[in-house]
């Protein structure tokens, strides 16, 4: 069962959001925030599995309260799945930086969302090729710091491998890409993970366009 937290200052997206998650069988809402801090909160006294954190909300918003809940070694296996309005949120990549694994938009389809929920949960992150892959070369033109370790580190097979995680492949299209087996693909991209410190594959997406690995436009 994956225990979900909504938060989102507007009730009537919390309650519609609550209907649909818990008409899944495999899914519960543990609680609802209303604000950022509220999320942060909760995330502690629930023990969410996952947060669908809206971005735009008061007191503390919504990268804010991503970057609380990442930072809290007490909470390291909550997942947080973020929503934006798409073209006009330019604080999408920021949530990623923050720690979030994945975003969606507000308009998506039901059965998207809660598939989107049991993707996040499962350790992985929404990102995949086409508009997403746009969206985050968009607004990682003007790069800073990462947060994680830089890919020096890395061999060139791994360095391979992160290159095709940025442009949005999964293990089975990254085995494919490059004559490997899925498991081996997928032993590659946790041992990635652990070298650079990331939490999930969007923190990977992250390093790999601010260290130049992966430039905009060339997806």
């Amino acid at each position: 069962m994956i225990r979900v937290l909504l938060a989102d200052d507007q009730t009537l997206v919390r309650e519609a959001f609550a209907m649909l998650v818990e008409s899944a069988p495999d899914m519960e809402v543990v609680g609802q925030a209303a604000t950022g801090r509220e999320a942060a909160e909760l995330a502690r006294g629930t023990q969410a599995d996952l947060v669908v954190m809206d971005i735009r909300m008061p007191d503390l918003d919504g990268i804010e309260a991503t970057r609380l809940i990442a930072a809290d070694d007490d909470l390291a296996g909550v997942r947080i799945l973020v929503l934006t309005t798409y073209d006009t949120d330019e604080n999408i990549v920021d949530a990623l930086r923050a720690g979030a694994s994945g975003f969606l938009v507000k308009d998506t389809r039901p059965a998207e969302l809660l598939d989107a929920i049991r993707t996040v949960a499962a350790g992985e992150s929404l990102l995949s090729p086409g508009p997403t892959a746009r969206l985050i070369e968009r607004f990682l033109c003007s790069p800073v710091a990462p947060a994680a370790g830089g890919p020096e580190c890395l061999s060139e097979r791994e360095r391979e491998v992160m290159t095709l995680v940025a442009r949005g492949l999964n293990n089975t299209e990254i085995a494919q890409a490059l004559g490997l087996s899925p498991l081996t693909a997928k032993t590659h991209v946790s041992r990635i993970m652990g070298k650079l410190g990331a939490r999930d594959r969007a923190q990977l997406v992250v390093v790999a366009y601010e260290s130049g690995m992966v430039t905009p436009g060339n997806l």
